[in-house]
């Protein structure tokens, strides 16, 4: 145990070493990427057994200790819809609050957004997409009425000085209308960023885009929004989620969505397999000499936690290697 433990922090200490080979890289990089954890919402609730509340509070406190600057605790979704977070409230009240990391939750209507902050929610996160049937199945409305739902959060919010983060689904391709237009893209994330979200989180939900097709959709979005505020979520369905976040992050994005053990995908969207896994993100940004301030042994501890207690194996990469040695 102890020689596998020496040769997993040896391939773990790999990625720092190969950084230095990529100054003529970096000219195309951010310097530093903030990493947004998603595993213990988007990760977790679509798992048919329902986790116990304890296990979800040691994951977020385990993914706090790996020095993830933003880690989404739960959704405050009603429990008819997503039971797996109906312990919203006990899970955002149990986790200890690390200074320096923020925990938002996700609110899908004014109802949530009150119970969250009831809870002592300090940042919230509505979602929408651009795709007009995805909407209608997703959250039983049309994208028109999803914005004005987030008008009544926002409004709130922003008396309460609550920020917002704003989630768009299906950017590169949605399981009902399938391709979708990098113009559709474009207006809805205009319309959330002038509405009041301070970030946009681009999500690739069926996990369909490829790499010319992530350039083709953020060329669009970064028109009518500064890339400042902009991040990507991409899942692995096909295998493209490490080569699209590397494109974005060519294309100037500095935040980038993920889940540890790459758990996840969304109940509404049929063949969404998985998020991009935290551990391959950080292990690809470190070698690249990418600051995180992730540790990636704690991180790799994190997952190997939360996969035992799903009986389930990583979906992670970099997990599976360190594993095996």
């Amino acid at each position: 145990m102890a020689m596998r433990g020496a040769v997993r922090q040896r391939l773990v200490g790999l990625a720092t070493i190969r950084a230095v080979s990529t100054s003529s890289v970096n000219s195309t990089l951010p310097k530093q990427v903030k990493i947004v954890e998603v595993g213990p919402r988007d990760g977790l609730q679509n798992e048919k057994n329902i986790v116990p509340t304890a296990v979800k509070i040691r994951m977020i406190d385990m993914l706090s200790e790996a020095g993830l600057p933003v880690i989404e605790a739960t959704s405050f979704v009603a429990p008819k819809w997503v039971p797996q977070l109906a312990d919203h409230a006990e899970v955002l009240k149990g986790i200890q609050k690390f200074p320096g990391v923020t925990y938002p939750v996700l609110t899908p209507n004014l109802k949530g957004y009150q119970a969250a902050v009831a809870a002592g929610a300090k940042e919230v996160s509505v979602f929408g997409a651009a795709s007009e049937l995805f909407t209608r199945k997703n959250i039983n409305c049309s994208i028109e009425e999803s914005l004005q739902r987030f008008g009544q959060v926002l409004k709130e919010a922003r008396a309460a000085s609550i920020p917002v983060r704003g989630y768009v689904s299906c950017v590169l391709g949605c399981p009902y209308e399938g391709k979708i237009s990098p113009a559709k893209v474009a207006e809805v994330s205009k319309k959330m960023y002038s509405m009041g979200c301070y970030e946009i989180s681009l999500g690739d939900t069926i996990g369909v885009g490829t790499p010319g097709v992530m350039k083709d959709m953020l060329s669009a979005v970064m028109h009518e929004v500064p890339v400042s505020a902009l991040a990507v979520h991409c899942h692995d369905t096909y295998g493209q989620a490490l080569a699209n976040t590397l494109m974005a992050l060519q294309m100037g994005v500095s935040v980038v969505d993920s889940s540890v053990a790459g758990l996840g995908g969304c109940p509404y969207a049929q063949g969404a397999s998985g998020n991009l896994a935290t551990e391959d993100l950080v292990y690809m940004l470190t070698g690249l000499g990418i600051h995180t301030g992730v540790n990636l042994q704690k991180l790799l501890e994190a997952g190997t936690f939360i996969c035992q207690a799903l009986n389930r194996k990583t979906n992670s990469k970099v997990a599976q290697a360190t594993c095996k040695l």
